[in-house]
């Protein structure tokens, strides 16, 4: 894969991001924030439905049957990132009380699943908030200047790369399926400037701490997620456009920020990572992937939450199929995307 052992910089033309591979710069830390995407655990602890630490997630993950808290049949984007910069295998969960010292040193997830860079989405679903996500990581810094000194902790944070992927469940969750209030407040272009507004709050905090290079991962098609698709009420295995056509608004302003940032902030190397386009190209052109089924969940979920549950039906093989449950990708599905956006 084009990741290995090389990290890319930006050139931007006209507000898009042109990746160019460095192969004299070496990544040996990955830190992930944001929501279920990456979330490698930190839910597990909390109260609230966004927790998957139990069967069938995990079902083929190390061998099988061990589910961990990652919102997935088995590995998340976070643990194929870290395996394709050969840092280590998997990135643990910041909250994981096994973590030792060398855990840290090579990056951890601080990421909450339910969370966005609305508030409101986080505080609705008992998640971590951004804010309290970057507190984490403030305290991961206070307990590595003890554990290594301060020059060596500063060494790692200035020369990691941070990830960061939210959005989803603002624009799905707190817009879209609750509609109050801020249905009523906002109409979807000035809701997606409330998200921005978010990120780009969550960007300069990071910057402040230290963090270099930013890697944010724009929103999907988000009305061809099979949650989606239900809840939007049209016929199966159809996208709802007012939800893609959504997330488009959202990606295009979230996209302007970045650029807007790369200038303003010295020395910072921040990326936009468009999903939007190679996830829907390997929906509609499936096939061309190796998948059967793009728009069902291998994991039918029969709660309100449409997550899945002990009593979830599975299908039969989860390698056919792109859609984990009704909202995440499955291990294959996660592979495939992260090879379209690198090629």
């Amino acid at each position: 894969m084009a990741l290995l052992c090389a990290v890319f910089i930006m050139l931007f033309i006209s507000c898009e991001a042109k990746l160019q591979l460095r192969k004299d710069i070496n990544i040996t830390a990955l830190f992930a924030f944001g929501d279920s995407i990456v979330d490698q655990g930190n839910n597990n602890n909390l109260i609230t439905h966004a927790k998957c630490n139990f069967l069938p997630y995990g079902k083929d993950f190390m061998g099988g049957n061990k589910p961990t808290g990652r919102f997935s049949n088995a590995r998340t984007p976070a643990d194929m990132l870290v395996e394709d910069f050969g840092i280590k295998k998997l990135m643990p969960a910041y909250l994981d009380s096994n973590l030792k010292v060398e855990d840290l040193k090579t990056g951890v997830s601080f990421a909450s699943g339910a969370s966005g860079f609305d508030l409101l989405t986080p505080i609705v679903a008992s998640a971590l908030p951004l804010s309290v996500q970057l507190a984490l990581f403030q305290q991961y810094i206070w307990k590595m200047n003890g554990f290594i000194g301060e020059e060596a902790t500063k060494n790692i944070v200035k020369k990691s790369l941070y990830i960061v992927v939210a959005g989803s469940d603002d624009l799905c969750n707190t817009y879209f399926m609750l509609k109050f209030p801020r249905k009523i407040q906002y109409n979807v272009d000035s809701y997606a400037n409330l998200m921005v507004d978010g990120a780009s709050n969550f960007i300069n905090d990071l910057y402040n701490m230290g963090a270099r290079r930013i890697w944010i991962f724009g929103l999907p098609p988000i009305g061809c997620l099979p949650s989606q698709i239900l809840r939007g009420g049209g016929p199966p295995k159809i996208c709802v456009d007012e939800y893609n056509q959504a997330a488009e608004i959202a990606n295009t302003k979230l996209s302007n920020k970045i650029y807007s940032l790369n200038k303003k902030l010295p020395q910072i190397e921040l990326l936009y990572i468009n999903i939007y386009d190679p996830l829907l190209d390997i929906i509609v052109n499936h096939d061309k992937y190796g998948l059967e089924d793009a728009l069902s969940a291998c994991c039918q979920g029969g709660n309100v939450y449409l997550l899945c549950d002990n009593i979830t039906k599975i299908c039969e093989n989860d390698a056919n199929y792109l859609f984990w449950d009704s909202y995440h990708l499955t291990e294959r599905g996660y592979r495939v995307l992260l090879d379209q956006i690198s090629n």
